[in-house]
């Protein structure tokens, strides 16, 4: 009897600590990041120092945030775009303080939707990476590598892919 009361406790506690580790391991995998960034590419200026455009999609897993700023590693300045009316023709772009992004959804950055202007950039080449950092209100900053297009000669544009 004593035999088996160890073998039950042993198997008891075998049992609690596996429930626990797997407890641990459900809450890891709970507390990654909420925000993330996928499919970013920006089109190759006609030339180097002319403005151009950035598109990307944002996926938020959280609570509500809200991009405020990007920055690129080409240098220059970026700005937050969006329809001055959304959903009315014709469409009319404005710069924006931030870009919402809801919880639970992706959020597009697209040609006639949100988007980013970039200007006064350093020179960049076609199939080539730039990173781009985006700063959210409550998310902190998340990195993106972003491939730089040029739809002229057939690269990747967000009306071909």
């Amino acid at each position: 009897m004593r035999k088996l009361s160890r073998v039950l406790g042993g198997a008891a506690a075998i049992t609690l600590a596996g429930a626990a580790l797997a407890g641990c391991s459900a809450s890891a995998a709970h507390d990654g990041p909420t925000l993330s960034a996928t499919s970013a590419y920006v089109q190759v200026p006609k030339s180097a120092g002319q403005k151009t455009v950035g598109y990307l999609d944002i996926r938020n897993n959280g609570a509500a945030d809200t991009l405020e700023s990007v920055t690129t590693s080409v240098g220059g300045t970026v700005s937050l775009r969006g329809p001055e009316r959304p959903h009315m023709t014709p469409v009319v772009m404005r710069t924006l303080h931030s870009i919402p992004v809801p919880s639970q959804t992706m959020t597009q950055l697209v040609p006639n939707g949100y988007h980013l202007l970039i200007k006064g950039e350093k020179p960049m080449r076609d199939g080539k990476d730039i990173t781009l950092k985006l700063r959210f209100a409550h998310g902190g900053t998340i990195t993106v590598l972003a491939l730089v297009t040029n739809p002229q000669n057939g690269g990747a544009s967000y009306f071909l892919n």
